[in-house]
């Protein structure tokens, strides 16, 4: 999936919090993107994604506007919030509503959080907010991997994660496919050794650093 960012400036009040960011994320490219709290990564990410209007500058995402085009465009990507939504329905009737509307068999879902070693089976009758914090971004998780998409964003993707699961995202993460595009908004560094290719370093709304890794 390829997103052009141009000249992109985003306020929120008399808070300037993107200044004029230009990136272009290629296809294949598995991206860290870093920076102290308040640098503008969420901000970025959710303006990809067509959250936001841009007070000026442009974003397009394989051509397209992500606000005009904002439904067509998250068929092709998978994303997960640093924090997992309130969501008060089943683990079952979630995951038949991603089955629905997305095409992914429930199989799919249920095999990619047995490998996080989440058991689906065991709580799916719970409601999705009445899991732990693990539990949730594991299944969050399992549901992303299990969509194949064209492009994945994960906000502070092991957050809540202990060590074993951190260990088995990585090693999920090693099976997606080359030409897919990958960005994961993190603070642990360490934990995405080998996964990237490319690090981008925001503060205060700028990019301060965008360089090519070796794998």
């Amino acid at each position: 999936m390829k997103i052009e960012i141009k000249d992109v400036i985003k306020n929120f009040g008399e808070e300037n919090v993107l200044d004029g960011i230009t990136l272009d994320i290629n296809e294949g490219d598995k991206i860290a993107m870093l920076g102290p709290n308040g640098a503008g990564k969420t901000t970025l990410i959710r303006a990809i994604l067509g959250y936001y209007k841009l007070n000026s500058g442009e974003i397009s995402v394989d051509g397209k506007d992500p606000v005009k085009k904002r439904v067509e465009i998250l068929k092709k990507i998978s994303f997960i919030p640093q924090l997992p939504p309130p969501i008060k329905i089943s683990i079952d009737d979630l995951l038949g509503y991603i089955c629905t509307t997305s095409g992914v068999k429930k199989e799919r879902i249920i095999k990619e959080a047995e490998d996080m070693e989440l058991d689906i089976k065991a709580n799916i009758k719970k409601p999705f907010f009445k899991l732990s914090g693990g539990m949730k971004q594991k299944l969050l998780i399992a549901i992303a991997l299990a969509r194949e998409s064209e492009l994945y964003i994960f906000d502070e993707p092991t957050a809540n994660l202990d060590p074993k699961g951190r260990e088995n995202f990585a090693n999920l993460l090693k099976g997606l496919k080359k030409e897919s595009s990958v960005i994961y908004v993190t603070h642990r560094l360490e934990d995405l050794k080998g996964l990237t290719n490319r690090l981008i370093y925001l503060d205060i709304g700028k990019v301060t650093e965008d360089k090519r890794l070796e794998v």
